[in-house]
């Protein structure tokens, strides 16, 4: 929402190693005799495969004891680097790569067996690893079929078949990934989002009156816990308090003002909620259609994001957050191109590929670059990407879907009450055709009448559609001026609030 500005696959057969060995676990005197079957066997497959990566999985079976532990590993022959992997804790030195037991499949019966998947980046060719040995024994020696390649001609897509999936999933807050039409954890349980918004850290910084407005510490942030069913926060973002342009004090900029976000990031994750981060007020002048401000400076939200900032700010935002996946990156908070420019098309156009719009006088970043920015530090994170219309309109969002070589992307949109889509017509035609494709969240629901019919009937929606959703906004300001949930940083509602509270109390 615009805060007004406040002055005073499985798509490739599995490819597999076999063979056989004579002992799985040296501590329990295991053997096999010559030609038995083997203690430990390993399938390993290239489940899908693109340009310059792919994702793999390796399928344990345990033929002796039951294992209270393991620890795999396996040397790469080619070029390959593990860049993310699920259903156990993966790490790699040079070629050798090492997968340990997760908290949840340590225990592997006899006869039994256990999976893990990974996502890898890779280069000339892929061939697959020679021999894999479990908790120091080497497996696969007595069977004879050897390992085969990866087909020659591989999809060009990224990997949209999830992984299997363990009871429980991650522990909160969830390590997140795109697979298919889903958010789903390291383990590909499906993760949909509930939460709020936490408005200030976008506006107080350049209006000189600190970073945040009310409390962020670890009692604030009990007292959004409190209601029941809250996994998410949101948390606005302003592109010239972190750059630190002179304008904005000192101690609210730079160096100072990254700390903060940091700060407040690193207590939502120690309390288990996904932080959502998004780029709210940027640079740049604009005094054209629904113009915010005539500030070249970041002191409201312009139409589109400026190339000028916005792309070192993303480099730097994922930069800073890129070794933690739980944190969901959000480009730019309400895209509205469509108001400079004088056809859908264009607006669309303005929106995926930046540079010169018409009606905007700056070099507008794109949704591309700004993806570009964040991949190009080798940030995983899932990105979301809300539409134009203030993020309400996606009828142009899967056309003009910008290239990801994670795959990680999702879409996003806005919904309120005196919104144009906010009709259940309306989200069965724009929304759901989005959703089928893509992970969508909805990151700002709300009502202008310090009511909740109307998110009621949203959310009810959402729900049948097992898509996330994030009330605006979590600050005690007047309900009547604009949907705010609570009176206190406590947690008690106002009359709007209560409707979002107590929804959420019901979803278990």
């Amino acid at each position: 929402m615009r805060r007004p500005t406040r002055t005073a696959a499985f798509s490739i057969a599995a490819v597999t190693t076999a063979a056989a060995t004579a002992a799985l676990l040296p501590a329990l005197g295991a053997t096999s005799a010559a030609g038995a079957a083997p203690a430990c066997t390993v399938a390993y497959s290239v489940t899908s495969q693109w340009d310059s990566g792919f994702q793999g999985g390796v399928v344990i079976t345990n033929n002796v004891a039951a294992t209270s532990g393991w620890t795999l590993t396996f040397d790469f022959p080619g070029t390959q680097k593990v860049t993310q992997g699920w259903n156990g804790t993966w790490t790699q030195s040079g070629r050798t790569v090492t997968v340990t037991n997760a908290s949840y499949n340590g225990t592997i019966a006899t006869g039994g067996t256990v999976s893990a998947g990974f996502l890898a980046n890779w280069s000339g060719s892929n061939p697959v690893p020679a021999s894999f040995t479990l908790n120091g024994t080497v497996c696969n020696t007595d069977q004879t079929q050897p390992p085969t390649t990866p087909p020659t001609t591989p999809p060009t897509t990224p990997p949209t078949t999830p992984p299997t999936t363990p009871p429980g999933g991650d522990t909160a807050p969830p390590k997140l990934h795109v697979s298919g039409s889903q958010l789903v954890d390291s383990t590909g349980k499906q993760v949909v989002l509930h939460g709020v918004n936490r408005s200030g850290s976008e506006f107080m910084c350049a209006q000189g009156r600190g970073i945040f407005d009310g409390p962020v510490d670890d009692t604030a942030i009990s007292a959004i816990k409190s209601w029941k069913g809250v996994t998410a926060v949101r948390v606005p973002l302003n592109e010239d308090c972190w750059q630190g342009l002179s304008y904005v004090p000192a101690a609210d900029a730079g160096a100072n003002y990254i700390s903060a976000i940091s700060d407040f990031v690193n207590r939502l994750t120690a309390h288990g909620i996904t932080p959502i981060l998004e780029l709210h007020w940027t640079h740049g002048t604009y005094t054209g259609n629904s113009a915010g401000c005539s500030d070249v400076n970041a002191t409201c939200q312009k139409p589109m994001p400026d190339a000028q900032y916005a792309i070192p700010f993303w480099t730097s935002v994922a930069n800073t957050f890129k070794a933690n996946t739980s944190v969901v990156f959000e480009m730019f908070n309400e895209p509205y191109p469509d108001r400079a420019t004088s056809t859908a098309d264009q607006a669309w156009t303005c929106w995926r590929d930046g540079g010169t719009c018409p009606g905007i006088g700056y070099q507008v970043a794109g949704m591309q670059s700004l993806v570009n920015a964040v991949r190009g530090t080798g940030a995983q994170n899932v990105i979301l990407l809300g539409g134009v219309a203030y993020s309400n309109d996606l009828t142009g969002w899967l056309a003009h879907k910008p290239t990801d070589p994670t795959g990680n992307l999702g879409a996003v949109v806005h919904v309120y009450n005196f919104n144009s889509c906010a009709s259940a017509s309306c989200w069965d035609s724009q929304l759901a055709p989005v959703a089928a494709q893509v992970p969508l969240v909805a990151t700002e629901i709300g009502e202008n009448t310090c009511s909740h019919g109307f998110i009621d009937q949203f959310m009810n929606w959402l729900d049948s559609h097992k898509l996330g959703y994030l009330g605006w906004t979590w600050n005690n300001w007047d309900c009547s001026s604009g949907p705010s949930l609570i009176t206190a940083y406590d947690g008690t509602p106002t009359a709007y609030g209560i409707g979002l509270r107590d929804h959420l109390a019901t979803l278990g």
